[in-house]
């Protein structure tokens, strides 16, 4: 009985196969037809124009996203590493004035003034240093001056009828600093910082100060007026001076004398 059924159901199956083999095939397209070829023209147009508009399109987002709009708005790309790493710009540095004759309001005195720098062949700066120093050192001269060997050299303005004083204290004494003294804005060391040293003692207010190379002391701060500059007058050059006066100072008892002298003490102030 089961043989019987199973036979009639594999016939079934073998008529059904049959069956589906034999039914015609849905027809195609031959790609040698125009109907097929039209249909491939129209295929391909129509994948074209897709990607010419997709890249417009494309192009478009690019730019807004590089736009300065966008990049306030913090939508731009971000920048590449190597340029994330660099310093920001410093800003801009603020022009400063120079010191040339036409940047001076002169007025009717810019002749006189072009022709004066031309006649002493000086610089704008020369020239207003030349009388600047004229003017507020009136009655004063220039002297120059410096140590044995020539390493330190120095500028001072001073009378040139000098104040002298011998101070016969420990020190002034074994080295006989005869000195005269000058507010520090008179004084100008030309050359040789780096060849000066300085001893101290004491109280360690007065710096003297000396060549290390030749050991003269052409100039030192003295105690009695430490905001000034003690000069010596034969460390001067020749050819300032007219004239020297000579006061001794009892710097062996210096807070006595110091109280009873009425006016070194201020021989520092302008």
């Amino acid at each position: 009985m089961r043989r019987s059924r199973s036979a009639a159901a594999a016939k079934v199956r073998t008529q059904k196969r049959s069956e589906a083999s034999a039914a015609p095939a849905a027809p195609t397209a031959d790609a040698s037809t125009p109907s097929a070829t039209r249909a491939l023209r129209s295929t391909s147009q129509a994948g074209s124009k897709s990607q010419a508009e997709a890249k417009p399109l494309s192009e478009k987002r690019r730019l807004r996203r590089s736009s300065p709009r966008a990049q306030e708005e913090g939508q731009g790309e971000p920048p590449p590493p190597e340029l994330a790493l660099l310093p920001p710009p410093p800003p801009p540095t603020p022009a400063t004035p120079t010191s040339s004759a036409s940047t001076l309001d002169l007025g009717e005195q810019r002749e006189r003034w072009e022709t004066f720098q031309k006649r002493q062949k000086l610089t704008s700066e020369g020239a207003a240093k030349l009388l600047l120093d004229t003017f507020e050192y009136q009655g004063l001269v220039k002297h120059t001056g410096g140590c044995h060997c020539g390493a330190v050299r120095f500028e001072v303005w001073a009378s040139a009828d000098l104040h002298i004083f011998d101070c016969n204290c420990s020190i002034c004494k074994k080295k006989q600093n005869r000195h005269f003294i000058v507010p520090a804005s008179r004084f100008k060391l030309l050359k040789g910082a780096e060849h000066i040293t300085t001893y101290t003692f004491n109280t360690h207010k007065a710096q003297h100060t000396f060549c290390k190379r030749c050991g003269v002391q052409s100039f030192y701060t003295p105690r009695s007026n430490p905001g000034g500059f003690g000069i010596a007058p034969h460390c001067l050059d020749e050819g300032t001076v007219q004239s020297m006066v000579t006061e001794e100072f009892n710097g062996s008892d210096w807070e006595k004398a110091m109280k009873e002298h009425k006016t070194i003490k201020n021989m520092s102030k302008e």
